[in-house]
């Protein structure tokens, strides 16, 4: 069973092992906790259950995997996480990542929907996301969701240095 909640400091230390093979340069374990802790931050980890958990049954928030993979085939505990700060009227998108193992299911999909579904109930305008400029997967993402590209950031990246794609979605309530 998957569910998708409110991250904690207790689930860093998995949030980090995620980031690092996911998302270069990665965040620090620092960088991880404060964001947690952040009033304005939304943190938000897709979390593999056993079926007898207690906390699955308390949960409103449960989903099915999609594709052929089933819960079965993954680690039990997190499995994909979404970072999005609040930023006045505005949001920035500043990570989705989601396990090796567990890609190719639909749960950076899940993540995106309830990142949208934050900021539409904080009444945010627009999001706004860079991402790198040969990472198809997260554009084709985005772009599912509604996002266009704004302008080029000539050499935003480092580690290896590449350029990213500014892109925005702005949500439906206020489009």
């Amino acid at each position: 069973m998957l569910i998708i909640d409110a991250a904690t400091s207790d689930d860093a230390l998995r949030l980090l092992e995620i980031e690092q093979e996911s998302i270069l340069p990665p965040w620090t374990h620092e960088s991880l906790l404060s964001e947690i802790c952040n009033k304005d931050t939304f943190f938000a980890v897709a979390r593999c259950l056993n079926d007898g958990d207690q906390k699955s049954k308390d949960s409103a928030a449960q989903y099915d995997i999609r594709a052929a993979k089933t819960a079965a085939h993954f680690r039990i505990g997190i499995i994909g996480f979404v970072v999005l700060r609040k930023m006045g009227d505005d949001g920035e998108l500043l990570q989705i990542a989601v396990d090796k193992d567990a890609r190719r299911a639909g749960l950076a999909d899940m993540l995106m929907g309830k990142a949208l579904q934050y900021a539409r109930n904080h009444r945010l305008q627009s999001i706004f996301i860079e991402v790198r400029r040969s990472n198809m997967a997260a554009i084709a993402l985005y772009e599912k969701h509604g996002a266009s590209a704004l302008r080029i950031r000539k050499d935003y990246y480092t580690d290896p240095v590449e350029d990213a794609i500014m892109m925005r979605i702005t949500t439906k309530e206020y489009s």
